[in-house]
């Protein structure tokens, strides 16, 4: 990887959580750089989301890799990411818990919980190759998610009403007490 790419990377990890300090104040938040790749227009806001203790470093580490390439196997920013890699690699960094690098193992070790219990950080799952716990994202509050959705894509937010997640949720579990 570039020095430049690293660069980018360490600028919207910074940026992401300048937003984040500006939002308790009611500030407008920071920008991303003119060099990180512009999000589709259908994203949704991501203003107003707050969070305590693990899920505040987890949505930190979360939002700093918006934008960041999709690769299957992928399991650290400088490769990209796919999505069980993205969930291993922010819990790993933002809370120091270890864990597999394969969704249907991750929900294996993770307890389920109810929709609307979900608080930020937790794990959302989703049936989307015609097998449980086919892919899975981190909840970041407001019924957003983030996830690497596919190859020749990025790491993006979704909601979780989205028609083509809707149909395909599988459920929510936490590895939070």
């Amino acid at each position: 990887m570039t020095s430049r790419r690293l660069a980018a990377i360490f600028v919207a990890a910074l940026a992401a959580a300048l937003a984040l300090a500006l939002a308790a104040c009611s500030s407008t938040p920071a920008r991303k750089p003119a060099t990180a790749k512009a999000r589709p227009a259908t994203s949704p806001a991501l203003s107003g989301l707050t969070a305590d203790g693990a899920g505040r470093e987890i949505l930190m580490y979360t939002l700093g890799l918006l934008d960041l390439d999709y690769r299957f196997g992928g399991g650290n920013p400088e490769a990209g990411l796919d999505c069980s890699g993205m969930v291993s690699y922010i819990y790993q960094n933002a809370v120091g818990v270890r864990l597999p690098h394969n969704a249907a193992q991750i929900a294996g070790v993770a307890r389920p919980i109810e929709a609307r219990r979900m608080q930020v950080g937790d794990l959302v799952f989703f049936n989307t190759m015609n097998r449980p716990f086919s892919h899975m994202g981190i909840y970041i509050g407001d019924g957003k998610f983030v996830h690497a959705p596919r190859s020749n894509s990025t790491i993006r937010v979704e909601r979780l009403d989205n028609r083509y997640f809707a149909a395909r949720f599988e459920g929510a579990r936490t590895l939070f007490d």
